[in-house]
């Protein structure tokens, strides 16, 4: 008989939540018993999960004893408060808030990246994913870094505003309408209009003048690489659109390497997609590429001008699906083939 898993997804009726359930389906996880967690606020919905429907669970009287693993989908708080009850209960958790990403303790992974890493689970029983913005660049970047190294990695990203969750998809379409018929815009979610507008920095803001999203980027590159002396100048930015966080990548790396020797190494990489023709004007975009799909788009793929070990690219994916449900997910497969 094939093993099957009691599984907690916690945040469950969130975008992430969301999508982790619609991809364990898709990609037949084995689940035993489906647990959906939440706060009080959204116990009693009903989810439909492989033709059953289930009833979602208030968090604060939940026995994690009764489940292996735990995918977390919610903020950093829930993450703090509830992830230590279920790894102290026996249960592997799966977070995907920045909660524990910065614990050395606590393994960051991507699956297609750094799954050895998977192994320390164990120490806390608590496993980490990271951003979707530094899932989707490591997973171009980590193939060209062992091939002749990366000394410095530049980044802007553009963020999408379903990053901020199911009420920043609402704020965007509420702005979007309030406009297109002449009304007063309400802006609860973000500081500024996002409507029609791009705001220069997401997160909170840090002494240093970066946000804690911009540190992310710095932290979380070193931390899956195993490699603190990668240097990372991050911008992130907020962009009207609904899916799919982009990026502008610029590296200078440790040996020469030519745009078409990275073509190479991208077009065998699992995961990545590469568009790399300009004369088909071929380049990928978060809503007619990136949105709704399981790869990372590589495009506009570039040598330095000045003669620099430089390269330059373009990044797109889905923050929610890939960045975010897919890659717990795969964290999940892989740790029930390869360790329990």
């Amino acid at each position: 008989m094939d093993r099957v898993f009691n599984i907690a997804v916690v945040g469950a009726t969130g975008l992430v939540g969301e999508n982790i359930l619609s991809i364990l389906e898709e990609r037949k996880f084995p689940v035993n018993d489906l647990f959906l967690l939440a706060s009080d606020r959204s116990a009693g919905t009903k989810v439909s999960f492989q033709g059953h429907t289930v009833k979602v669970q208030d968090i604060v009287d939940f026995d994690f004893t009764q489940v292996q693993i735990a995918l977390f989908a919610a903020g950093e708080e829930v993450a703090a408060n509830y992830a230590p009850i279920a790894a102290d209960s026996g249960c592997i958790v799966i977070d995907s808030s920045a909660c524990f990403r910065n614990d050395p303790d606590v393994p960051l992974v991507i699956p297609d990246v750094n799954a050895y890493r998977i192994a320390d689970f164990s120490i806390r029983n608590i496993i980490s994913c990271p951003s979707s913005s530094a899932a989707q660049m490591l997973m171009a970047l980590a193939p060209i870094h062992r091939a002749v190294g990366i000394d410095l990695i530049n980044i802007s990203t553009y963020e999408a505003v379903s990053g901020s969750g199911r009420k920043g998809v609402k704020e965007l379409a509420q702005q979007t309408a309030q406009l297109l018929n002449a009304r007063e815009i309400e802006s609860r979610v973000y500081d500024k209009q996002i409507a029609f507008n791009v705001i220069p920095y997401v997160g909170s803001f840090l002494e240093n003048g970066y946000t804690h999203e911009e540190m992310g980027l710095v932290w979380e590159t070193q931390k899956v690489l195993d490699d603190t002396s990668v240097r990372v100048n991050p911008t992130c930015v907020r962009v009207p659109v609904f899916f799919g966080h982009s990026a502008s990548v610029y590296i200078e790396t440790l040996a020469y390497i030519s745009a078409e020797e990275v073509i190479d190494i991208l077009e065998t990489t699992e995961g990545v997609e590469v568009l790399s023709s300009v004369a088909d004007m071929s380049f990928a975009t978060p809503v007619s590429d990136a949105a709704g799909s399981d790869a990372i788009y590589v495009s506009r793929i570039r040598e330095d001008l000045n003669g620099r070990q430089g390269i330059s690219l373009w990044i797109t994916a889905d923050n929610v699906r890939k960045g975010s449900a897919l890659n717990a997910v795969q964290v999940a497969e892989l740790l029930i083939n390869e360790y329990l």
